[in-house]
């Protein structure tokens, strides 16, 4: 069973076998015998399905910005694929023999299943079956800890779900995920750095060691490094999948005094961490992205780096007129005031902090709105890195270059590199 659950979804066997056996289902029922006519409104049929479905990704992603995204040519490619398929397969349930029509039967969810696989392989959301349905893959860092201390040579870490108390914010957050490096577990751990690292909206904050692999990029960095690496806390920036307080404190939830109040104390009641903002950081992706470099750049006093993974322009709930009225009491001023860029300027000059901006090649908005923020960012005087993770877009697939590429990065600004 656990086999089965630990399936790849993103490459490998099953993905290659659902792709064959779809295509030989739609070669099937592409060679019917057809008069020229016939054949003619057929192929008219499955280009116009084709068309349709590249029109309606178009408006739900550059039209009515359904999701915040602009959707990826691949994306666009599958979805357009897939209805040109289902126009195929309807017109050999018209009109044709018994067979043909149960091969048009079988293809119909084959095709939802394989573009809906092929869409995920390429977001990088859901890794394997577990992930799909929804089983935790983590259980309590308590019941982690229980086990035995690994060995000195063991460098890979614990990982598990903890509680994290709202107690000055009231914010009503679900459990946090924690990254414990084999360090913190030694008799007399060192004092190491801390990553506070929030995930997208929707979302929670196990989708970080899910799709983003945080746990095995971790352990790879401590690998070469004599089992160091930094303690990392997901906290729960949302509160439910479907919100978003947009990491400020307001009548959705005092989310940002939560993630910079509750969590940080937290963290340095229950672990040796270092004392100094320089080695703190604070990170996202998407939406987290957005809240990291808010706080990161609101409190100096506490992070010394920021990772911003395909972050906003400016947090965002729906329209600029609701995202107003549901976070800022209606205040334009207040909203305005909240973007990156306001606080970056706001509390300029910084003197010791660093931001590192991540995006994917392929994210034509974000690429964007990345680089008006680095700009605000080195007018502030904070210093700045820039990674492009090439050939992805507002996807998994970044997020993990992104959490790889900046581990160093991170690393050497909070104090954490040593010689392998």
């Amino acid at each position: 069973m656990n086999a089965l659950l630990a399936t790849s979804l993103v490459g490998g066997p099953f993905l290659i076998g659902l792709y064959v056996l779809t295509g030989l289902a739609v070669a099937g029922l592409l060679l019917r015998r057809l008069g020229l006519r016939s054949a003619a409104l057929t192929l008219a049929l499955v280009l116009a399905g084709a068309l349709a479905g590249w029109v309606l990704v178009w408006l739900v992603s550059d039209v009515w910005d359904v999701f915040g995204v602009s959707m990826s040519t691949p994306t666009r490619l599958w979805t357009a694929g897939l209805f040109g398929a289902l126009v195929l397969a309807v017109s050999n349930l018209v009109g044709a023999r018994a067979h043909r029509r149960w091969l048009a039967i079988v293809a119909i969810p084959l095709c939802l299943l394989t573009a809906a696989a092929g869409i995920n392989a390429e977001f990088g959301q859901f890794n394997t079956v577990r992930a799909v349905l929804g089983i935790p893959v983590y259980g309590t860092l308590t019941d982690a800890l229980a086990a035995p201390v690994p060995p000195v040579a063991d460098t890979r870490g614990t990982v598990g779900t903890v509680t994290i108390p709202a107690i000055v914010s009231g914010f009503a957050a679900r459990d946090a995920m924690v990254y414990l490096p084999a360090a913190a577990r030694s008799a007399d751990p060192p004092a190491l750095p801390v990553i506070e690292m929030l995930s997208g909206q929707p979302g929670s904050p196990a989708d970080l060691f899910t799709a983003g692999r945080l746990a095995g990029i971790l352990d790879a960095w401590a690998a070469t490094h004599q089992g160091l690496a930094p303690i990392v806390v997901v906290p729960d920036q949302l509160g439910a999948p479907d919100r978003n307080p947009m990491c400020v404190d307001s009548t959705l939830g005092n989310s940002a005094t939560y993630l910079t109040v509750d969590v940080p104390a937290w963290i340095r009641a229950h672990y040796r961490v270092a004392d100094a903002p320089e080695g703190w950081a604070i990170a996202g992706f998407s939406q987290g992205g957005t809240c990291s470099i808010q706080l990161g750049a609101d409190h100096p006093e506490l992070y010394g780096t920021i990772l911003d993974i395909s972050g906003e322009l400016a947090p965002t709930a729906g329209t600029p007129e609701q995202t107003v009225q549901a976070g800022f009491a209606g205040s334009a001023a207040a909203y305005a005031a909240a973007a990156p860029s306001a606080i970056l300027a706001a509390h300029a000059p910084y003197r010791a902090l660093h931001i590192i901006f991540a995006v994917g090649g392929d994210d034509t908005r974000y690429i964007a709105w990345t680089n008006t923020l680095q700009a605000a960012a080195v007018r502030a005087g904070a210093t700045t890195d820039l990674l492009v993770s090439p050939g992805t877009a507002h996807d998994w697939h970044t997020v993990v270059y992104a959490l790889t590429r900046a581990l160093p990065l991170v690393a050497a600004h909070t104090g954490l590199t040593v010689t392998p």
